[in-house]
């Protein structure tokens, strides 16, 4: 039995609600019903942050009386005031509520002056951008709102439709991928980890060549943030919705990207040997490969995760017929900890003449 405080506010009447064995299947069921979820809201995905990240789950039950739930996966790190709540965590996609009726920005401002009430230094929610208009709606007095961009695939009309909504360009690259002999393994066992894992780390120093930022600081802030182990734990806990699409030319690894499947798919990791890929024009057969995958499970829509201001990444992905999609990450805090947090990495920016991806 989960225990239950009501609080009427504004015509609803919520009940918020801690995490027992019992509200698991809550969560998975308003998972299930929910059909803006991304895979980083499912209770797999939280048991893989708990797990690999070292924080707590704390996700936030609602009943409104109109006869719908609602929950916010949550997650902290800290004891009593002193924590601090994430939902998700940072490197970890997307979150947000996720509810079997509709959410209006009146309940998701009663969400919000919930969290308002909970101790904690802060909280920071990332929800999917797709729901960016509700986020903005709800917005309550003393929440931050931080601008991004993020880029998302319409799956309407299945793969057929959505190819033909790819730029020429686009076409011209995965024909030439083809006839390169580029060769696609898919799947989630530790051997295709590994290969991915090594890509990511080269990827990480030519990132970091291109940013102006020393090889072994990025390189030790990439692993801290992406250690193999991470990628194992996903993968134990979300089984076949944990996808790792591996890109061969004449049987080496050249590129690799992760793609988590569910009502929603998300594209969430990206690695490449440029040496080792040339001229092959990998990169686009995976993309292709993995949309087509999407399409097939029935995916609504592909998201191609945050682009920023990168227009290099920009022109990327609207090849194959994503959409730029402007949202906000939304903060609220006690102390100005994100203020001093920006400030002491625009300072070692500065010192180290770190650029932004073009």
């Amino acid at each position: 039995m989960i225990p239950i405080t009501t609080v009427p506010c504004s015509g609803y009447t919520v009940e918020p609600a801690p995490i027992s064995d019992s509200s698991e299947p809550i969560w998975r069921d308003l998972f299930c019903r929910d059909g803006t979820a991304l895979p980083s809201q499912s209770p797999e995905w939280a048991r893989a942050v708990t797990d690999a990240g070292g924080f707590r789950t704390l996700p936030q039950f609602f009943k409104f009386d109109d006869g719908s739930r609602a929950v916010l996966p949550l997650f902290v790190k800290g004891a009593g005031r002193l924590r601090y709540a994430w939902s998700p965590p940072p490197a970890w996609g997307f979150g947000g509520v996720l509810s079997d009726g509709e959410m209006t920005p009146a309940k998701l401002s009663i969400v919000l002056e919930q969290l308002e009430t909970l101790p904690s230094l802060g909280f920071k929610i990332r929800p999917n951008p797709l729901t960016a208009g509700l986020w903005a709606q709800a917005a309550r007095p003393g929440w931050s709102a931080i601008d991004r961009c993020a880029h998302v695939i319409d799956l309407a009309g299945g793969f057929l439709a959505v190819r033909g909504r790819f730029r020429p360009n686009a076409g011209t690259y995965i024909r030439r991928a083809q006839k390169s002999g580029v060769e696609i393994e898919v799947g989630n066992h530790e051997g295709l980890i590994d290969e991915f894992h090594r890509l990511l780390q080269l990827s990480l120093v030519r990132w970091a060549r291109k940013q102006h930022e020393p090889a072994v600081l990025a390189r030790m802030r990439g692993l801290r943030r992406d250690p193999k182990a991470k990628f194992i734990t996903m993968a134990s806990q979300m089984g076949d919705r944990f996808r790792l699409y591996v890109a061969r030319l004449n049987g080496r690894a050249v590129a690799a990207i992760l793609v988590l499947m569910g009502q929603q798919a998300h594209y969430t990791r990206g690695a490449v040997d440029e040496a080792l890929a040339g001229e092959s024009r990998a990169a686009y057969l995976l993309q292709a490969t993995a949309i087509e995958d999407a399409c097939r499970f029935g995916c609504t829509h592909y998201h191609m995760g945050e682009t920023g201001n990168s227009a290099s990444l920009a022109q990327f992905k609207s090849r194959f017929g994503a959409v730029a999609v402007p949202y906000c990450e939304y903060r609220y805090e006690t102390l100005p900890l994100a203020r001093l947090d920006g400030l002491a990495r625009r300072t070692v920016k500065r010192i180290l003449g770190f650029r932004d991806a073009p």
